[in-house]
């Protein structure tokens, strides 16, 4: 690994590179806050898929293009004297003093859920008006509804037992069959959401993250039916023509795979 010095060193090139990007090459000197912003997100994207792949090549690589990024905003906060990079890492450690009294004051805690406890206490004190407020409104709804229920068990409004999150699984399942017997979309759609966001919360109870499992899901799915397709390929078969249970027995055999 490098030396503190190396990465300080590093990140200097950096910052130079990115100054010297600013002032001479066209497109980088077009861009503003808003032209970026898509470009992040998409960035956050593909780091978080290679974490899930577990590629550490691909997670430096993508560690890389964001830190880029965050380098980029910084510039051009400076060239209106709003900060700059300096003043982005000093509020970043302000802000992480202030927020470990167990660590840099004489706060003593018993464990992690104590921790996030103070967190939001904090946080209150600083002046939010809720504990709400740091949960980004552009959130996909999935993990919103994970960091919301984080958020409010952090202050103590949360269940104590795992089983009776689930009794509320089973409650808000049986809501949401009755909806559909009754056939009103609207009212289907508002017990679905009650479903779902009572499924985030028990998958928090068996520390399951979620958006996690659910990606996951999506990538197995998505390789099994790339496998069904590759079979149908090989046999010179249309998919729209093959049986289901002609499709099933790939279905199995990538399963097994």
């Amino acid at each position: 690994m490098n030396s503190r010095a190396d990465q300080l060193k590093a990140f200097d090139r950096l910052l130079t590179i990115m100054d010297e990007l600013r002032e001479q090459c066209p497109w980088d000197k077009k861009q503003t806050m808003e032209t970026l912003r898509h470009l992040t997100i998409e960035e956050t994207y593909e780091l978080g898929d290679a974490i899930l792949d577990n590629d550490l090549e691909e997670v430096k690589k993508e560690i890389g293009d964001l830190m880029l990024h965050l380098v980029f905003y910084s510039k051009i906060g400076s060239e209106t004297n709003s900060f700059d990079i300096a003043d982005v890492c000093n509020g970043i450690c302000e802000k992480l003093i202030h927020r470990h009294p167990h660590i840099y004051g004489d706060v003593e805690v018993a464990d992690e859920e104590e921790v996030k406890r103070n967190w939001e206490k904090l946080k209150l004190k600083e002046g939010k008006s809720s504990v709400l407020e740091g949960v980004p409104k552009s959130l996909p709804a999935l993990v919103k509804a994970s960091r919301i229920q984080d958020k409010v068990a952090g202050v103590g409004f949360d269940w104590e037992k795992p089983e009776q999150v689930w009794e509320k699984v089973e409650e808000e399942l049986k809501e949401f069959k009755a909806e559909v017997n009754n056939g009103n979309v609207n009212a289907m759609e508002d017990e679905f959401g009650d479903v779902l966001f009572s499924m985030v919360n028990y998958a928090r109870f068996l520390s399951i993250n979620p958006e996690n499992a659910l990606e996951r899901t999506n990538k197995k799915f998505s390789k099994r039916f790339q496998y069904l397709e590759a079979k149908a390929k090989s046999l010179n078969k249309d998919l729209k023509e093959m049986t289901l249970v002609e499709m099933d027995v790939f279905w199995e055999e990538a399963k097994k795979l």
